[in-house]
């Protein structure tokens, strides 16, 4: 109970304010008292009671304008408002409570039933402050992470991409013997699987929060895979030939920035999980009124207990790739959510120790 609580009683006659008064009184609560709708509204501009019983029928403006008014303005709004009345006309309740009120009563009433409805009313209003206040923190805190994760994240992408600057222009220009190289290609290779993470964590961050750019626009997707040539590298280190034998006019509607997202995650995966001397093929055809994208590799394959869990965010199913390249999962994660996010779909077929088939979708490109 609300013992504290100053309530506002309003109504014209002077014995109804006496029996309510009393009501309240003997329960500990505060009262204040008017007898029109000019005293309620000169009343809260000097103090903001915690619940307003409040009568229909009275001179001047009647208790339903009060109640629109108090209910405009901002820093009344909140204050809880029960009519008690003798008007007992169903259009009448329904009026009051599209007035905003929480609570309809009519006259004569039960004192019992009085109080019941002024406790359940203000503690409503006590819990829901306080779930207001929670939410304000949160949104402060959560403010505050993401300011300091905006700043580590760009830090971060700063040290990986000197380290990959570095690591290449090492390989190109240097005359170094094989095992320098092979350290240097370890570098290199470590180098772009933090930076692959850092840019997967900052994307699920966006993607939860829903600051990310999902804008489509119309794209040529062979382009799009051609321009994935860090991969190249990444393939060369094991000798994987990337075959792209998507035709080269199909266009579809996405985010480029999304894509790219998908494709790196993709074609990394295939990479990390094709050992030595395999292929991975990149197709694409029209199906329907969808665009559907084949990547092939001759990899380890993924075993049929664990096909249903590459996509789902509460396993924790995550294996490192065939040069012992580690990972998190989350690349395959994050694909299925942006693909989702674009009406498309994608879904995985997968023998062990013979490949994966990676299949996903999107809408096919219309011109207008």
């Amino acid at each position: 109970m609300n013992e504290q609580a100053l309530i506002l009683i309003v109504d014209d006659m002077p014995l109804n304010l006496q029996i309510l008064g009393n009501i309240l009184d003997k329960n500990n609560y505060r009262t204040a008292l008017a007898q029109n709708g000019e005293q309620v509204l000169n009343f809260v501009k000097k103090k903001l009671p915690d619940l307003i019983l409040l009568d229909v029928m009275m001179p001047g403006i009647d208790g339903f304008m009060v109640c629109k008014i108090l209910q405009q303005n901002p820093l009344t709004c909140e204050i809880p408002i029960i009519f008690i009345t003798a008007k007992t006309e169903k259009e009448d309740i329904v009026k009051g409570l599209e007035c905003g009120a929480v609570d309809y009563i009519t006259k004569p009433f039960n004192s019992k039933e009085l109080i019941t409805r002024v406790n359940t009313h203000l503690d409503l209003k006590t819990a829901k402050i306080k779930l207001s206040q929670k939410i304000t923190e949160l949104k402060q805190a959560n403010a505050t992470k993401d300011k300091i994760f905006s700043i580590i994240t760009h830090d971060l992408k700063d040290l990986f991409n000197v380290l990959l600057g570095f690591s290449e222009e090492l390989m190109i220009n240097m005359n170094i013997d094989v095992s320098e190289k092979k350290d240097i290609q370890i570098i290199q290779q470590i180098s772009q699987q933090g930076n692959n993470l850092l840019t997967n964590l900052l994307t699920w961050s966006r993607l939860q929060t829903e600051t990310i750019n999902f804008q489509p626009e119309k794209l040529n997707l062979f382009n799009v895979f051609a321009g994935h040539i860090s991969l190249e590298t990444y393939a060369k280190t094991k000798n994987i030939k990337i075959y792209n034998n998507i035709p080269t006019d199909i266009l579809i509607f996405i985010n480029e920035k999304v894509l790219n997202i998908i494709i790196h995650n993709l074609l990394s995966n295939a990479i990390k999980f094709t050992p030595k001397n395999g292929t991975i093929t990149i197709s694409s055809y029209k199906k329907y009124n969808k665009i559907e994208t084949l990547i092939t590799d001759t990899g380890v394959g993924i075993k049929p207990q664990n096909l249903d869990k590459v996509f789902r965010v509460d396993t924790n199913y995550k294996t490192s790739g065939t040069d012992g390249e580690n990972g998190t999962g989350l690349g395959l994660i994050l694909c299925k959510e942006l693909i989702d996010k674009h009406d498309g779909s994608i879904w995985v077929e997968s023998e062990e120790n013979k490949g994966s088939k990676f299949y996903f979708t999107f809408p096919v490109y219309q011109l207008n």
